[in-house]
């Protein structure tokens, strides 16, 4: 196909398709999947060879979320049966993330529900990035705590995080029929802010809320226009009690074209299929790994994946290899940019990367309501549950026996599935 030619071309260049290009790779047919995939496998390869970056994820708080995001299983009126809990203490949470770590994790990701951390929020959570540190040598920690206030950013940076996530979710020109009580515009700057603290910028979507193929292109462009260095795709977890429960409208077919498009787009960052992968891509999940560089272990925020040692065995057997915590992720030229940015946000309009004082932060935090825990890792952990191998769900049908909640893990007196 010439339009998998040209794509491959641009994205060893690291040259911006067109949107009409983007537009068509969406539109490729079944028969022309195997190609889109080995096309997107060419640059993949090309800017991370064949490792693959393990992520953990920790739900500091869970639930109790003022904010009305749609998707999301901790929002304001919420009727899904999940865990609700306040803050976890720093030696808490940092033995939840020594269980992913200990399944070869490379990054911890810390997540709050809520519209924004406090100051006292961002003090509590540099203390636990402090612990994590401490009892984990070389590992990264990303803090996801929703929309952030002046100086926030660098207040987490100073305690030790390497990244901040807040997904832009979808297209600006859908964004209001998603969420009502924060808007697109407040993401963007949260996104800004993390970016010139020296933060790696950790900003993706969610795939599968109703949006047309316009829509995600139109996001997947802003996120290349920000700058991201790692780029979360989600596909949409129906959770019933929230309004988005019958949106069952993804094929795995479907998810492989999105995350070619996201790489053809965005062909140099940390591509990473996060939140329902193994509700949607299923038994495509292997195939999936030929495009994205980089997947959550084990459960996620308010619901379960699949067990931690399956993850790592789809890894083997698919002739991918773990990344190590002594390799780059992101290619030289990434990297350097991203330690300019680090040493210029050091150095400061005053000589200091601490910012003046903060207040009350904004939005609920984008990880679509997915993500991993742990706990003591000393617990013995519970047999998985087999995965399920559904057939397509018909559109507009609540199909809650796939969804299945986590109910283990961090907040929990039971281990993770890590």
């Amino acid at each position: 196909m010439d339009l998998l030619n040209t794509l491959v071309d641009k994205g060893l260049r690291r040259e911006l398709p067109t949107r009409e290009e983007a537009l068509a790779v969406l539109a490729t047919s079944d028969d022309e999947l195997l190609d889109v995939v080995a096309a997107a496998g060419k640059v993949r390869r090309q800017w991370f060879g064949r490792r693959v970056k393990l992520n953990y994820l920790v739900n500091l708080k869970s639930g109790l979320c003022p904010e009305d995001c749609s998707y999301c299983s901790q929002r304001l009126g919420s009727k899904a049966e999940i865990l609700k809990y306040t803050w976890l203490k720093p030696d808490e949470a940092s033995q939840a993330a020594a269980a992913g770590v200990a399944g070869g994790a490379k990054r911890v990701c810390l997540v709050a529900s809520g519209r924004g951390p406090t100051d006292r929020d961002v003090e509590r959570v540099g203390k636990t990035i402090e612990a994590i540190k401490e009892q984990n040598e070389g590992v990264e920690v990303c803090a996801c705590l929703g929309l952030l206030s002046d100086g926030q950013a660098e207040r987490l940076k100073d305690a030790g995080a390497d990244a901040y996530n807040h997904n832009l979710n979808t297209s600006e020109a859908t964004y209001g029929q998603i969420t009502k009580t924060h808007t697109y515009a407040d993401r963007v700057d949260t996104v800004q802010k993390a970016h010139a603290a020296g933060l790696s910028a950790c900003s993706g979507l969610i795939a599968g809320m109703g949006e047309s193929d316009e829509d995600l292109v139109d996001v997947v462009y802003s996120l290349r226009e920000l700058d991201s260095d790692s780029v979360p795709v989600n596909f949409l977890i129906p959770f019933e009690g929230t309004p988005l429960a019958k949106e069952w409208n993804l094929t795995p077919q479907r998810c492989l074209r999105i995350l070619a498009m996201v790489r053809f787009v965005c062909p140099d960052v940390e591509v990473r299929i996060a939140g329902g992968r193994e509700v949607h891509l299923r038994s495509m999940q292997p195939l999936a790994l030929n495009i994205a560089n980089s997947i959550f272990l084990g459960d996620y925020l308010t619901s379960e994946g699949q067990a931690g040692q399956a993850d790592l065995d789809m890894i083997a057997d698919a002739g991918f290899e773990v990344e190590g915590a002594g390799t780059t992720t992101l290619p030289a030229h990434r990297a350097d940019a991203l330690a300019a940015a680090r040493t210029a946000a050091a150095q400061g309009p005053c000589g200091s990367s601490s910012a003046a004082e903060a207040g009350c932060g904004s939005a609920c935090g984008g990880c679509s309501g997915h993500g991993p825990e742990a706990v003591p890792a000393q617990a013995s952990a519970p047999e998985p549950a087999a995965a399920p191998q559904p057939a397509q769900a018909p559109a507009g049908e609540v199909r809650s026996d796939l969804v299945a909640v986590r109910r283990r893990g961090a907040g929990t007196d039971l281990a993770p599935n890590a």
